[in-house]
């Protein structure tokens, strides 16, 4: 007889008229509301143009990792593309409340939204999504990556602020067709190339290399977004006295590496096994490592 697999835990769902200021109707800051049934009207701008920001935290046996750094890059997005700024300390509350509302399981993705809400109203649409995480055992396992271009120079926060390199928005429909282009050249995942010749990061990710005894990401300032997870593994090596530093580096760099990950806070830790044809090692004890540091167990 053939055997049918346990339905996965109900996501939850908490809605956030408070995350810019106390709701009009002077209601609770936020409240579960019913997953199963529709929420978000369809003249929200985030359905109409994509207008929004979110940040993905990763619980891992209910605990949230990172919550306070993830709500800081949140406000920082907000603050690149001009939306109110988020009460952080409700937001807090709120995915608090979630994980808790979630039936207890290993791993869990909390997803926090911000829109600019309904056109013409002005006032943001947020809430916060908790559902079980995708199985990301074969990435953590190791992964080839394809390296794409994505058009832009690291010059670019600097030349062309109004593109918003560097911002965590809802718009992410050339992130996803290039893991498209990817999967269609055998790889499971991208590394962005920047017009003038340097790696970036990933689609949902950021680059971590090795080289020798230290260990290096691409700066902020060439159009990424500032990864919690590697300045949660750059925290956890220097106190071991390991040297680690922003560098911009080339495809060549990163394919003749003592290795390289991708970096996100419910993936953790992806080694890269190839780059395009080039394969990289891949250190399976410290990548078991970095996974318990970046699950805030270490």
């Amino acid at each position: 007889m053939p055997t049918t697999s346990p339905a996965a835990p109900a996501p939850v769902l908490v809605l956030v008229p408070g995350a810019t200021g106390a709701p009009a109707d002077g209601g609770a800051p936020f409240h579960l509301a019913d997953a199963t049934v529709p929420q978000l009207s369809v003249t929200d701008l985030v359905a109409t143009r994509g207008d929004g920001i979110f940040e993905t935290i990763g619980a891992f046996d209910g605990v949230p990792v990172n919550v306070g750094p993830h709500l800081a890059r949140l406000a920082r997005s907000a603050g690149l593309i001009e939306l109110p700024e988020p009460d952080q300390a409700v937001l807090a509350e709120a995915v608090d409340a979630a994980i808790a509302a979630h039936q207890p399981v290993a791993e869990l993705s909390v997803r926090v939204m911000l829109t600019r809400g309904i056109e013409g109203a002005g006032t943001p649409t947020c809430w916060i999504h908790a559902r079980v995480s995708d199985d990301w055992t074969p990435y953590r396992a190791g992964m080839r990556v394809a390296v794409l271009d994505r058009g832009l120079a690291t010059t670019v926060t600097g030349t062309s602020p109004w593109l918003l390199s560097g911002a965590k928005t809802l718009s992410y429909a050339v992130n996803m067709a290039a893991v498209r282009e990817a999967k269609r050249r055998g790889a499971a995942d991208v590394l962005f190339l920047s017009s003038d010749g340097f790696v970036l990061e990933g689609p949902t990710s950021t680059l971590l290399v090795r080289r020798g005894e230290e260990f290096l990401t691409t700066p902020v300032s060439a159009g990424v977004l500032p990864g919690t997870s590697v300045k949660s593994l750059f925290t956890w090596l220097q106190q071991d006295g390991v040297a680690v530093r922003d560098e911009l580096m080339t495809p060549a760099d990163v394919a003749g590496s003592d290795g390289a990950w991708l970096l996100s806070s419910t993936r953790l830790a992806a080694p890269i096994t190839h780059l395009d044809d080039a394969e990289l090692p891949v250190d399976h004890e410290l990548t078991a490592r970095f996974q318990t540091v970046l699950k805030g167990q270490a």
